[in-house]
């Protein structure tokens, strides 16, 4: 049977990704939280439901995380279907590969369009017989081991690997490097860029297959001479000269690695800002104008309106 590519996994953008999360005893909380806190942010920055996620367990019962956290699942691994399932088992992951479990995995297959093994989970997947023909990576610490044991898997060091309709990560960290890298492709690099923002992070994303290229220096230097300057912002000819290059090789850069040119960027950093104040203070719409750099309130009224689809005081009366 043919494999499916990307392009067909990748649903469309109206409508809700929805992305089944599956618990073993022992899972890790920095894993959760990697995965599905960057999930949320691109929910509330973009004031969109761009993704739905749940919880499951292969029983249905609460399952406990390596350090203690309870979770209480919404469904059972057989009630499961939708865009993604994340296996997260963590730690004695190679004890859970039994044939029942196994038999439901090759069953799920047929009820998502992509597979993901987080941390550890790219085991279970392979030992279900599902990555047979793929690139995949997993934990480096069991790497060597994970290449031995399954030989018709291409395994790779990568922090995450991307092969059609699987996806392998290598553990919690680069889970969050992961969905960073999804929420870019998906949803633009501009949202990636927000949510990047939000965590005080820059996306660092590297996979083997779907490769989203490093952000370049020159581009990382200009985005924080512009978070540096949201008060009184500095031209694009002065951020390029402050980086140490053209106005034009600025404006390349920018639009080869984020899909926008410069003042368009610079604008979504300071509407976010205001978006921020109005949202989370009690600052006058004035005020809010002068801390983001606009002259005037009608001036930054005009351009929130075209940004979010509604007026600053609107936004804050909801």
């Amino acid at each position: 049977m043919q494999k499916r590519t990307n392009a067909e996994i990748i649903p469309g953008t109206d409508v809700p990704q929805k992305v089944d999360v599956l618990l073993f005893p022992g899972f890790s909380n920095h894993c959760l939280a990697n995965t599905i806190e960057p999930l949320r942010a691109a929910n509330t920055l973009s004031r969109r439901e761009l993704y739905q996620w749940r919880f499951l367990t292969v029983d249905g019962a609460i399952v406990r995380s390596s350090s203690g956290l309870f979770v209480e699942p919404y469904a059972t691994l057989r009630d499961g279907r939708g865009d993604m399932l994340c296996l997260m088992p963590s730690y004695d992951y190679q004890a859970l590969g039994l044939v029942p479990l196994l038999r439901q995995l090759r069953e799920s297959a047929k009820r998502y369009r992509v597979l993901a093994g987080l941390d550890t989970g790219s085991w279970l997947l392979a030992k279900a017989g599902l990555l047979e023909g793929y690139k995949a990576t997993i934990h480096w610490e069991e790497l060597t081991e994970f290449a031995e044991t399954f030989p018709e898997t291409d395994s790779l060091r990568e922090r995450f690997v991307i092969d059609r309709d699987r996806i392998s990560c290598s553990g919690a960290m680069a889970a969050f490097d992961l969905v960073m890298h999804l929420i870019g492709r998906d949803h633009g690099p501009l949202l990636a860029l927000e949510v990047a923002q939000l965590f005080m992070t820059q996306e660092a994303a590297r996979s083997s297959e779907v490769s989203p290229r490093r952000r370049s220096r020159t581009v990382d230097r200009a985005v924080f001479l512009m978070q540096e300057n949201i008060e009184e912002p500095l031209t694009i000819a002065a951020i390029a000269k402050q980086v140490g290059c053209t106005q034009r090789t600025l404006e390349r850069h920018m639009k080869t690695e984020l899909n926008a040119r410069p003042l368009l960027v610079y604008r979504r950093l300071r509407l976010n800002l205001a978006r921020k104040l109005v949202t989370d203070s009690d600052l006058a719409v004035a005020e809010i104008a002068l801390r983001c750099g606009y002259e005037n309130p009608s001036a930054l009224t005009r351009a929130f309106k075209a940004e979010f689809g509604e007026a600053p005081r609107a936004m804050r009366n909801q």
